[in-house]
């Protein structure tokens, strides 16, 4: 049943629209136009129990206090563009710096951090859209984005985006969920993970790519068969970097067509698997590095490596990257931005 409230006050001095979405097996998500944001998401196990895996916070009023994403759809360039600038034919844009000198998930006031309309909405489907001004963060173009959620009978969450533009512009919009299988406030590092890539991206200590697409074999980078997080936590020189994983991953051409999983995590108590389906070329993997002080749905503070990011996405800073392989990043006016990331739950 579609459930609609409002709820507080935005930074724009309006209430926060929220909405529940459901199947008729008993999975619910949560959303809020603020940010397009996937607030909740509670699913039944097979004892009959209900578990929410959705890292999120206490009130709609936090969201915009936080700085960790949590569940927000982010663009105009999800990611790290290094030195907040791009560059192209000749040509430089200057974006706006939100992580030092660089910019960091289309900066400070990206889409995470504006009112999308709702558009349309029914039991198991709501459209968020949202108007992008040229020069809007730095980026070149007037643009139209779309996000649309809908629960499935499989106990899928699919989350399509799209978008256009008038002028050309670099498109990377993903969702900044961050799951926990097992419940909240206890260490996702138990959890097995499995990723369809045999490359991954290296980055410096401030998550800007400092090398091309490396080989995974033989480092901890390597999670083409399931093993636990913990297992090479913290092995490689790349992961210290950055306090634990947060790398981008060229997912294997066979993944990249949403039909065979791009990704697997398994709770550590065995009793839920979650399926990532994508048509994007690559994958994120954090492992909640920076989670500490993080405002927690039920009171207090969420511990670093509390929750599991997956975001589908393009390599960080590929729009100053044509060289990597991957499909261009940037889109031209005429054309039309289309992605499609869908999370399946399965009871076990």
């Amino acid at each position: 049943m579609l459930k609609m409230y409002d709820s507080g006050t935005a930074p724009d001095g309006q209430p926060f629209q929220c909405l529940t979405l459901s199947n008729v097996h008993g999975t619910e998500i949560s959303l809020m136009d603020w940010g397009a944001t996937w607030l909740s998401c509670q699913l039944k196990l097979a004892d009959g129990s209900r578990r929410e895996v959705l890292l999120g916070c206490q009130t709609p009023e936090e969201y915009p206090q936080q700085n960790a994403y949590l569940g927000a759809t982010v663009g105009r360039y999800a990611n790290r563009i290094a030195n907040a600038t791009l560059a192209r034919a000749g040509r430089q844009w200057h974006l706006s710096a939100n992580q030092d000198t660089h910019q960091l998930h289309g900066g400070a006031q990206g889409f995470h951090a504006r009112r999308w309309q709702l558009a349309e909405h029914s039991t198991d489907s709501a459209l968020f859209r949202l108007e992008s001004a040229d020069g809007d963060q730095g980026f070149p173009g007037n643009l139209t984005a779309e996000v649309r959620y809908t629960v499935t009978e499989d106990n899928s969450v699919t989350i399509d985006y799209q978008a256009t533009v008038d002028k050309p512009c670099p498109i990377n919009l993903t969702n900044h969920a961050y799951f926990h299988l097992d419940g909240p406030n206890s260490d996702i590092r138990p959890q097995t993970l499995q990723i369809a890539a045999d490359k991954f991206l290296p980055v410096d200590s401030e998550g800007i790519p400092c090398a091309d697409p490396a080989d995974v074999t033989d480092t901890g980078m390597d999670f083409r068969q399931p093993k636990t997080i913990a297992q090479d936590f913290l092995r490689d020189r790349d992961q210290q970097r950055m306090k634990g994983y947060d790398h981008g991953y060229l997912l294997n051409a066979g993944c990249r067509n949403g039909d065979e999983p791009a990704a697997k995590l398994w709770s550590a108590d065995g009793k839920l698997l979650l399926q990532l389906y994508t048509t994007a070329p690559a994958v994120q993997f954090y492992s909640g590095n920076y989670l500490a002080g993080t405002p927690a749905r039920h009171g207090g503070q969420y511990l670093s490596y509390s929750g599991v990011a997956l975001e589908s996405e393009f390599l960080p800073d590929s729009p100053n990257h044509p060289e990597w392989p991957q499909e261009a990043c940037w889109l031209e006016p005429g054309e039309t931005y289309r992605s499609q990331t869908r999370y399946q739950f399965v009871a076990l």
